[in-house]
């Protein structure tokens, strides 16, 4: 089995991507996407981290993190939210999982693994930041990233981070960025 190599710094802030099995739409609707942001709250308590910014897509989410200075442990996160949506989703692809993941009990809800990034500086938050609210543009969902309601966009708006039109002239590198 491969070792994956992941950054750890405590006190560190993280860029995500998580992707659902197969790339199923699980977050199409409003359900799962409530789920999700309980599942969230739930894990916070125990293990607390602040969410920097977020999107949910259809099929997958990006967001960035940034842990409590004396944590490090981002995995362990992970691992309790996607099992605790997983236990209480009502969906799932039995038909479509292998023989490997049936015999571990799993669902066919997420990809095993996820991708992380650690933020470098100001300039790389700022970068992942136009990568999240930047896209369900990408992805053909919206015109603009104020019409994605499931983002922290409208938040940084309201922080005056973003103009509402921010996406309509987006900057050259943005569309070029891809870092999934």
């Amino acid at each position: 089995m491969p070792e994956y190599r992941r950054a750890w710094q405590r006190g560190g802030t993280f860029f995500f991507t998580v992707v659902t099995y197969r790339r199923y739409p699980i977050f199409d609707g409003e359900t799962a996407i409530k789920l999700l942001n309980k599942c969230f709250q739930v894990v916070m308590v125990e293990y607390p981290f602040k969410i920097d910014a977020i999107v949910i897509l259809p099929d997958h989410l990006h967001c960035m993190w940034t842990l409590p200075d004396n944590e490090l442990d981002f995995s362990i996160r992970w691992k309790r939210i996607k099992a605790n949506f997983t236990r209480n989703y009502s969906g799932g692809r039995a038909e479509d999982i292998s023989e490997s993941m049936r015999r571990k009990g799993e669902r066919g809800v997420w990809q095993r693994r996820f991708w992380e990034h650690q933020i470098r500086d100001q300039e790389d938050f700022n970068r992942h930041c136009d990568y999240i609210h930047y896209n369900p543009v990408k992805h053909g969902l919206v015109n603009l990233p104020m019409e994605w309601k499931h983002s922290s966009f409208r938040r940084f708006v309201e922080k005056g981070l973003y103009s509402e039109g921010w996406g309509l002239t987006v900057r050259e590198e943005v569309l070029k960025m891809n870092l999934e």
